[in-house]
Formats: C-alpha cells, sequence, structure tokens
C-alpha cells in the first residue's frame, strides 16, 4: 500500500488528514504529517521529513504532499526526495486530493495514484457561482 507525507505550513496539514479520514475512514497507518513552523530551524524541519520518508519507505512508495509551490514545506522536501525512485511530491493539497489518495492507495501504482490526485484536486477547484449560473442557463 503507498504510504503518504503531508508537510505544510503549521498545522494545516493534520487538519486535511483529519477531515479526510473522518469523510474516508481512518487511515490506521502509513499517514504521516510534518508541520513546519517559523520557530523550527531548517535543519529541524529536513530531519523530521526525513525520519517520515525513512519510516514509511516501502516496496509500493511514498507520496509527498505539500501546500503550496515554493513555499518552505515544498523547497525542503523536494531536495530529499528528487532522486528517490519510489517517492512522488505533488504540490497545493486540498482535501478532494487527500481523499482520493486514501480512497485509492491499494488500487493504483504510486505514478498512477499521484496524475489521479493531481486531476482530482484541480477538478475540486470551481467558482461556485459560475458553475451554477451555467447549470440555470443549461435548463
Amino acid at each position: 500500500m503507498i504510504n503518504f507525507i503531508v508537510v505544510t505550513h503549521g498545522e494545516f496539514g493534520a487538519y486535511l488528514v483529519e477531515a479526510a479520514e473522518g469523510i474516508v475512514g481512518r487511515q490506521a497507518h502509513g499517514v504521516r504529517v510534518v508541520a513546519t513552523s517559523s520557530r523550527q530551524s531548517v535543519a529541524e524541519i529536513k530531519r523530521r521529513i526525513e525520519a517520515a520518508l525513512a519510516e514509511l519507505a516501502g516496496p509500493d512508495g511514498v507520496l509527498l504532499f505539500t501546500d503550496m509551490p515554493g513555499g518552505t514545506p515544498n523547497n525542503l522536501a523536494f531536495p530529499l526526495i528528487r532522486n528517490e525512485k519510489r517517492v512522488e511530491m505533488v504540490s497545493g493539497v486540498n482535501l478532494y486530493m487527500l481523499i482520493s489518495a486514501f480512497s485509492y492507495r491499494g488500487q493504483l501504482p504510486l505514478e498512477k495514484l499521484a496524475e489521479k490526485v493531481v486531476a482530482d484536486g484541480q477538478k475540486s477547484i470551481r467558482d461556485i457561482r459560475a458553475m451554477f449560473t451555467a447549470a440555470a442557463g443549461a435548463r
């Protein structure tokens, strides 16, 4: 089964995991959250990401989520996984992405799961007023 690491500013990742588990069910194993803070040193954050990667390494791989491209979680995690063959990384994590990841972690190989999670995350971003206005106009 594919494992997950969620690296975010503050406790954002922990709240996303909690919400996703509330929808699809508790993930008993293979999910770690690394919260970053300006009160932590860069070395400490890197050490925590490395520890999570070492703990969750396995034959099915690891999917690492970060909250935004160019942010500290992204910038510190990518050099650690750049040359890893069984680790994929996606940025811009949202609730729908985690729901998708939790739902398909045992059904898709790592690379396909990363693609699905990104596509599902993009599909979940909507201008609701425009969506409903278009739907009402189609009637």
